[in-house]
């Protein structure tokens, strides 16, 4: 049986327990989520190391997965733009039985293996593209395919499962096992082994996000102000990075479309938009070797 349907042995009485004891037990069981992802920390590491040179080489991000695998990644994949900028049409996610199965439970759609492959050979994979699979069994069908048809184009391949010695997991390029064991309600993968791939999926791409300058100090200087608070973030951040007033902040932001990286390296060295953006280019990005030249 696998560690993640396998029966707790703790809290066997956990439908008795008063209320304030049963939350407690279900947030102190979500702690083995860090736990299992510090200990996968050098292969997520790995993985970021192989990604970046195929990314910025202009490959995709591509997550596959089945229900909670699967909104998982479709959650992380969305959210790369307005955190990062990062081109949309770059961070594509499959889901086993399409869209809408990430408001509803489409039956039977993670065991089809062959619709896998077929999904993932439809966004016509290269090798530059990463491949993240995700299954807390570690053996979904419909993953499986989508790993075996990544792997023929020659796309990097990274599986993250909860159990060990699992097929998605020895498969792919690099693996990421996530040993969160067994659920404190038995069988319940949406419980610490979701949690975990969120964390590892959160660790893996906010890594790789700061590989490719999208990071200034800890400040996430590349962010889409898409909405009102998005722009009083990006106000806050260009005046955290330069020590400007909020006046002076928000009228270099006007001027170059509120690109915070552009209005730090413009207030910083005293110089154009223009001049700016050209100096930003030349570093490929990065603030930091921007303001050094």
């Amino acid at each position: 049986m696998l560690k993640t349907e396998a029966p707790s042995l703790e809290h066997a009485l956990l439908d008795q327990y008063p209320t304030a004891e049963l939350i407690n037990a279900l947030v102190d069981d979500q702690r083995q989520a860090v736990n299992a992802v510090r200990a996968a920390a050098p292969r997520i590491a790995a993985a970021v190391t192989a990604a970046l040179p195929r990314i910025e080489a202009g490959g995709r991000l591509i997550y596959v997965g089945a229900g909670t695998s699967g909104r998982l990644g479709l959650l992380d994949s969305v959210e790369l733009y307005p955190t990062f900028s990062w081109p949309q049409e770059r961070a594509l996610a499959l889901l086993a039985g399409g869209r809408k199965a990430m408001f509803a439970a489409v039956e039977g759609a993670e065991d089809d293996l062959p619709q896998g492959a077929a999904d993932l050979a439809a966004l016509h994979p290269t090798p530059n593209d990463v491949v993240l699979l995700l299954a807390a069994s570690g053996a979904t069908p419909y993953v499986l395919g989508a790993l075996r048809a990544a792997r023929a184009a020659g796309a990097l391949t990274v599986g993250f499962a909860n159990n060990v010695d699992a097929p998605v997991a020895g498969e792919a390029d690099i693996s990421v096992t996530l040993d969160t064991g067994s659920e404190i309600i038995s069988g319940s993968t949406r419980l610490k082994a979701g949690t975990s791939q969120k964390i590892a999926l959160n660790t893996f791409s906010s890594a790789l996000m700061v590989r490719l300058n999208k990071v200034y100090g800890n400040l996430m200087v590349d962010l889409q102000p898409t909405n009102a608070k998005l722009v009083l973030r990006a106000v806050r951040l260009t005046m955290i990075a330069t020590g400007a007033g909020e006046a002076v902040a928000r009228a270099a932001l006007g001027q170059c479309d509120f690109h915070v990286k552009v209005a730090i390296v413009a207030l910083s060295k005293k110089t154009s938009i223009d001049q700016a953006r050209a100096l930003l280019e030349a570093a490929r990005g990065s603030v930091r070797q921007a303001l050094a030249a």
